[in-house]
């Protein structure tokens, strides 16, 4: 797909969270979620990925699952979406928008503590 501006990309990732599930959505607390055109080094080695068009989302923070009684007063969760990353793989508008639909859905479910194998499982499943 073309290049689109960051400001529509943004847009699209808000429509993005506008489409999830409000009753799950109720529940993310303490994230932050952004963009950015990809990975940093830092990014791609903490996600064990080599090369930055091969990333297309991250989830940075304590999931809920994993949080105790003492967390508070702590920086935000981030969740970053890749923008040209999801370009390269979008080849209609229609399809960016699912990728990124998808893209946020699956950083959230980390969120929420699942890892990739039962994020697969829920995925195959619908």
């Amino acid at each position: 797909m073309q290049f689109i501006s960051d400001e529509i990309f943004s847009q699209k990732i808000a429509a993005a969270l506008d489409e999830l599930p409000k009753e799950h959505m109720h529940y993310l607390d303490n994230v932050a979620i952004t963009y950015n055109d990809f990975a940093t080094e830092y990014q791609l080695q903490k996600a064990g990925v080599a090369h930055p068009m091969m990333l297309l989302g991250l989830y940075e923070g304590i999931p809920k699952t994993r949080r105790g009684s003492s967390y508070s007063l702590v920086l935000p969760d981030k969740i970053t979406v890749f923008k040209l990353p999801i370009l390269r793989i979008s080849n209609t508008e229609s399809e960016l928008n699912e990728n990124i639909k998808r893209t946020v859905w699956h950083e959230i479910a980390h969120h929420f503590g699942l890892d990739h194998e039962r994020i697969h499982k829920v995925e195959g499943s619908h």
